[in-house]
């Protein structure tokens, strides 16, 4: 070895080079050696030991190998050409294919020919390019000293990313691959015996041996009550829709009203009276109704009647002590109480017109109806709400018809809406004994409401020969919504009326409130007693619709009545824990009044939740 090339090796290759020589000329085999990929102690910069592998091939056997030709002995690469800084070996394809030559090689297990490097091979190598730090990089024996590594590139790349070998689940499980299934044989069975086995494996068809011909029967037996219930069902449904009465002849309009105008609903001739009276129409009810455009007004196509506080006006120190009121255009001396719905309206004269002309100025009247006291030591206060009560009774009556209204209800704790109608003529005698008709009645309570909120929607008829033998206990019915609340929506309320039926109902005749057939006269279905008492004295009880039809009292004319009231004391709201008064206190105005935090933010704001909005309101009567 020169001394060039001596100067230019590592103590370790030059060790390595010195060893190879050796082999060449004694003519064997390399011994097999392995490398250390730590750094020599004496040098850190300096490469792992070497084990370069370049192509030689052999002459017959015995013969020793030989080496490369000199022309591939004077190839060098010189430093510069070094490609990075690794040692390049100058390849020498003699004989690619060795077994054309016919001599013995030595097959590395990649499939690569393989064979010791020569000492000369070894001096035509060039030494690594040094890094910027010093130290050279490791050169790849695979691909630089023109062989193939133990294993392919592309099997070392994938066992880098490859997943971990599964781990045993206990201690009895093996360690199997991932991508091996595995398949075991199914125990057998140790509680069968074979002849056991053989019979299970038999399924037995007993229903293919013979028919039982009861199966059959019992097929025609069911199948055909199924089609006869069903037909049953259908020729019911028939004869029921038969009997469902509808209104005989023709139906004339009376009234039909879409509040287009005030003028045409308040006007001289408008369609609606409203009434001002501030005694509680016979119910104790708490609001006053007003002529006052705040709570009965025409807005784009909807009739609105809306309650307000009368403390806007007074304020609240008035309404509880050292206030006298006195309610504008009252309009008592025109109503006569006849439109009262009261228990001692017996004593009211028989056979006088609802639609009411001026008569002797009654002043006890006069004064309950139109004027109030505030009083903190008596407990009597101002009516605290006030609100409207509209009525057709100088425009339009119906005896036998229909009426069709369509509104929405609203909202607010002790609410009282109401559509319904009264008598225009007392032929009867006073409320009840001629007869009321309630074609819807709410409460603007919640539906959480323990008896009816406004989820539900009550009519009913109001009839007797007084008002302590009121029987509309037996004529009146609801209809209730599972999911919503009708203050929500409008919906319309209608009434149909003939001597033979009254029917009333919401949205669809399918919606009954009530449905009533008169196949009896009323007082056939009052049942009253023959004798009644009144105080110390007792009387004879005679029919007093002996003279009218067999729909008496319902066989008059009646107009409509639109209006929202406020609480009461008949009972319309029973005495419970949330009610702020009682029934039969004497102040119970007052205490409701007091108890306003409690009620009135259960009044929304907007005043189309707050009100009874109207849409449309028509009547028909049989012509």
């Amino acid at each position: 070895m020169s001394n060039y090339v001596s100067s230019k090796l590592s103590s370790q290759q030059l060790r390595f080079a010195n060893e190879n020589e050796d082999t060449e000329d004694s003519g064997a085999l390399p011994e097999k050696r392995t490398h250390s990929r730590a750094p020599s102690k004496g040098n850190a910069a300096e490469s792992p030991p070497l084990t370069p592998r370049t192509k030689f091939t052999f002459g017959s056997p015995g013969q020793p190998p030989i080496p490369p030709s000199a022309s591939s002995l004077n190839t060098t690469f010189t430093p510069s050409h070094t490609p990075t800084g690794s040692l390049a070996v100058p390849h020498t394809n003699v004989h690619p294919f060795p077994e054309a030559v016919g001599g013995s090689t030595t097959h590395h297990r990649s499939g690569t020919l393989s064979s010791p490097p020569s000492q000369g091979e070894l001096l035509q190598r060039t030494p690594r390019k040094s890094t910027s730090t010093g130290t050279g990089s490791r050169p790849n024996t695979a691909g630089e000293y023109g062989m193939s590594a133990s294993r392919p590139a592309s099997a070392r790349f994938r066992e880098t990313f490859a997943l971990p070998r599964t781990r045993p689940l206990t201690m009895y499980s093996s360690v199997q691959n991932s991508s091996v299934k595995i398949q075991r044989e199914r125990p057998r069975s140790t509680m069968l015996t074979d002849e056991k086995r053989d019979e299970l494996q038999e399924v037995k068809k007993p229903w293919t041996e013979g028919k039982d011909p009861y199966m059959r029967i019992s097929y025609f037996l069911t199948y055909g009550m199924i089609i006869f219930g069903i037909l049953a069902g259908g020729v019911r449904c028939f004869f029921e829709w038969r009997k469902v009465p509808m209104m005989k002849g023709n139906l004339c309009p009376v009234m039909e009203e879409h509040f287009t105008s005030e003028e045409g609903v308040f006007g001289e001739n408008g369609k609606f009276f409203r009434e001002v009276d501030m005694s509680g129409f016979g119910n104790g009810e708490f609001e006053m109704t007003t002529t006052s455009p705040k709570n009965s007004y025409v807005r784009d196509g909807y009739l609105y009647i809306t309650p307000t506080l009368t403390s806007d006006d007074i304020g609240e120190a008035a309404i509880e002590d050292g206030h006298v009121f006195n309610i504008t255009d009252c309009t008592f001396n025109i109503t006569q109480g006849l439109s009262y719905t009261a228990k001692d309206s017996t004593l009211l004269p028989l056979n006088i017109s609802a639609v009411g002309i001026d008569r002797e100025f009654d002043v006890k009247g006069y004064t309950k109806a139109c004027s109030a006291v505030s009083n903190a030591t008596s407990g009597a206060v101002i009516n605290p709400v006030q609100s409207a009560r509209l009525s057709t009774r100088r425009s339009a009556s119906i005896r036998f018809g229909k009426v069709e209204v369509r509104a929405k209800i609203p909202t607010g704790d002790w609410l009282w809406p109401a559509i319904w109608m009264l008598p225009v003529d007392n032929v009867y005698g006073g409320w009840p004994m001629s007869g009321e008709i309630d074609i819807m009645e709410a409460r603007g309570n919640g539906p959480k409401y323990a008896t009816q909120g406004s989820n539900y929607v009550r009519g009913s008829l109001n009839w007797g020969p007084n008002g302590a033998l009121n029987a509309a206990y037996k004529t009146y019915g609801w209809w209730s919504m599972r999911r919503g609340s009708y203050d929500e929506a409008f919906h319309t309320y209608s009434l149909e009326w003939d001597e033979d039926f009254i029917r009333i109902y919401v949205d669809s005749r399918l919606h009954h409130l009530l449905d009533i057939r008169v196949k009896k006269s009323f007082w056939e279905l009052g049942e009253f007693p023959p004798m009644i008492s009144q105080g110390s004295e007792s009387a004879v009880l005679h029919n007093i619709w002996v003279n009218g039809s067999k729909a008496a009292p319902f066989d008059q004319n009646f107009y409509l009545i639109l209006d929202v009231g406020v609480g009461g004391t008949n009972g319309w709201f029973p005495d419970a824990k949330e009610k702020p008064w009682y029934d039969g206190s004497q102040t119970a105005m007052g205490a409701f009044w007091r108890a306003r935090h409690e009620w009135l933010p259960t009044w929304p704001t907007e005043v189309e939740k707050r009100s009874l909005v109207v849409d449309y309101v028509k009547m028909w009567q049989k012509c």
